[in-house]
C-alpha cells in the first residue's frame, strides 16, 4: 500500500469517526469524499482485502432489495462488505470499502445508475448485475437513453472474466449481453400474471437494433415482459433463471417456482409484487455466479426481511403499518397493483417530497395509474412538501374530495391515519425517499422500529 493511500485512508476514517461522534452524520459518505479528494488515483487497491471480489448491482428499481437479498443469501457462510445504508454514489462506495469488516470476503454493492461506469472502471467487479432502466429523477439523470448509452459503452468494454447478470425482461438490459461471453439471464415466464395491456409508464418499447415497436406476448410491468422485434432483430434472450407458476398472496408475499440450471425449486417469498419476484431472481442468479446453489438461495430467501421502505411491516398501536418506497411511475404502479387486493377498508398515506434525493421534478406523479386503484380505501392522507400536488392528482383520478386529507407534516399525517384506523386495520404508507426517512424516524423515535442507520449497519 502506498504511503499516500494509507494516509488518505487513515484521515478519511478519522473524519468519519469524528463526524459520527459529534452526532453530525456523514459516516456513509464523508470518508469516501475525503479519500477521493486526497487520493483519487488510488481506488482499485481498496478492494484488495476482498478475496472473492466485488459484486456491483444496479437498476432503477430494485437494486437496494436485490443487494440485501444477495447479502442475506451469502451470510453467514461469507462475511459481506455492503453499503447497506444506501449510499450508492462513488463517495458511498469508497466509504464502504474503507470501513469493510476485517473478515469480509466479498463486496456486495448497490450502485447508482449514473455512477455505475465510474465504479466498474475503478474496481473491476467479478459480477455485474443489471436489472432494469426506467425514467427516474430526470432532473439528475436526464432521459433514460442517456443512461442506456453509458451502460452500452460500459458493457462493451467489460473484462471477459466478469459475469454479467441481466434482467432479460427489459429489452435494453437484455441487449447488453449480446457480445459478452459470460452472461446469465433471468426473467418471469408466466402469462397468467401478465397485464392486459402495457401501461403508459412503459419506456423502452422499440427495438434496440432497428427501432420497430416490439410485439409483446406478455407484459409484466412497465416495458418488462416477453417481447420480440417484428423484423427479427431482437427478442428476449433465453432465461437461465425463470419464475413460473406465480401465485400472489397479497401483502403476505408471492409463491412461485424457480427454474434454474441446477433444478426447479418452490419459493414462498415474503414480499409482494412482481418486481420483488424480479429482485429475487436477480439475487439467485447473482449468487449463482458466486457459486451458490439455487437450493441454498431459495432456502435463504424464504425468511428474507424487507429492506428499508420495501414493504416493511411495523405494528403500531394494534394496527399494522406497511411502508412502501415509491419514486417513479413504474414502481408506484406495481406497488399499487400488489396491494390493491388488500385495500378494502385500509387507510393510505401518500407522502411526496421534492428534495434532491427524491428528484426536484414531481411531474412523474401524473404517470401513476391512480385511476381505479384506490377503490374501497377508507381515507387517503396526502402529506409532505408536495402534498397539494398529490391531492390535485387524486382529484383528477376521480377520488372524492371528502376522502382526501391534506396534512403537510408527515408526523401529523401518520397520527391522523392511525387515529382513524381501528385496531387490526392496516395503514399503507407510500412515500418518496426523504419522506420515508421522516416516517421511519417518527416510528423509530416511538420505539416501534430500529433507527434506519442502525438497521443499515
Amino acid at each position: 500500500m502506498s504511503v499516500r493511500r494509507r494516509a488518505a485512508a487513515d484521515l478519511a476514517r478519522l473524519a468519519g469517526n469524528l463526524s459520527r461522534a459529534a452526532g453530525r452524520g456523514g459516516g456513509t459518505t464523508l470518508p469516501g469524499s475525503i479519500y477521493l479528494r486526497l487520493a483519487p488515483a488510488e481506488l482499485a487497491g481498496l478492494a484488495d482485502g476482498l478475496p472473492e471480489g466485488i459484486v456491483a448491482i444496479s437498476a432503477t428499481n430494485g437494486k437496494t432489495t436485490t443487494a440485501a437479498m444477495v447479502s442475506h443469501i451469502l451470510e453467514p457462510e461469507r462475511s459481506v462488505c455492503r453499503n447497506g445504508a444506501g449510499a450508492n454514489l462513488m463517495s458511498g462506495i469508497v466509504t464502504t470499502l474503507l470501513t469493510q469488516p476485517p473478515a469480509a470476503r466479498v463486496g456486495v454493492l448497490e450502485v447508482d445508475e449514473a455512477a455505475l461506469p465510474s465504479v466498474v472502471e475503478a474496481f473491476g467487479p467479478r459480477v455485474l448485475s443489471l436489472g432494469n432502466l426506467f425514467r427516474d429523477q430526470l432532473d439528475r439523470h436526464g432521459e433514460l437513453e442517456l443512461i442506456a448509452d453509458r451502460w452500452r459503452a460500459l458493457t462493451a468494454g467489460l473484462d471477459a472474466g466478469t459475469t454479467l447478470v441481466l434482467g432479460a425482461d427489459d429489452p435494453v438490459i437484455d441487449a447488453l449481453g449480446a457480445e459478452h461471453p459470460n452472461v446469465l439471464r433471468y426473467g418471469i415466464d408466466d402469462p397468467a400474471v401478465a397485464l392486459a395491456e402495457r401501461d403508459e409508464a412503459a419506456d423502452s418499447t422499440f427495438c434496440v437494433r432497428c427501432g420497430a415497436a416490439y410485439v409483446y406476448d406478455a407484459v409484466y410491468l412497465g416495458q418488462l415482459g416477453a417481447y420480440r422485434c417484428p423484423n427479427g432483430d431482437h427478442a428476449r434472450g433465453e432465461l437461465d433463471f425463470a419464475a413460473r407458476a406465480i401465485r400472489p398472496e397479497g401483502v403476505q408475499g408471492t409463491h412461485f417456482r424457480v427454474d434454474a440450471p441446477d433444478g426447479a425449486y418452490e419459493l414462498m417469498l415474503p414480499l409482494p409484487g412482481l418486481y420483488n419476484v424480479e429482485n429475487a431472481l436477480a439475487a439467485i442468479a447473482t449468487a449463482s455466479a458466486l457459486g451458490v446453489p439455487t437450493a441454498r438461495s431459495v432456502e435463504r430467501l424464504a425468511d428474507f426481511r424487507a429492506a428499508f421502505g420495501r414493504f416493511e411491516r411495523i405494528p403500531i398501536d394494534g394496527r399494522e403499518a406497511v411502508l412502501i418506497l415509491f419514486k417513479n411511475p413504474t414502481g408506484a404502479n406495481e406497488a399499487l397493483r400488489a396491494i390493491q387486493p388488500d385495500l378494502a377498508g385500509a387507510h393510505v398515506v401518500l407522502a411526496l417530497n421534492d428534495d434532491i434525493a427524491d428528484g426536484r421534478d414531481v411531474s412523474w406523479i401524473w404517470d401513476i395509474d391512480f385511476e381505479g386503484r384506490l377503490e374501497g380505501v377508507q381515507r387517503i392522507v396526502c402529506t409532505g412538501r408536495r402534498a397539494a400536488d398529490l391531492a390535485v392528482r387524486l382529484r383528477y383520478a376521480d377520488v372524492p374530495l371528502e376522502d382526501i386529507d391534506r396534512i403537510r407534516e408527515v408526523e401529523a399525517a401518520l397520527d391522523g391515519a392511525v387515529g382513524r384506523a381501528a385496531p387490526g386495520e392496516r395503514i399503507y404508507i407510500l412515500a418518496t425517499y426523504t419522506a420515508m426517512l421522516s416516517a421511519h424516524g417518527v416510528l423509530s423515535a416511538r420505539g416501534l422500529t430500529a433507527p434506519f442507520w442502525d438497521e443499515a449497519r
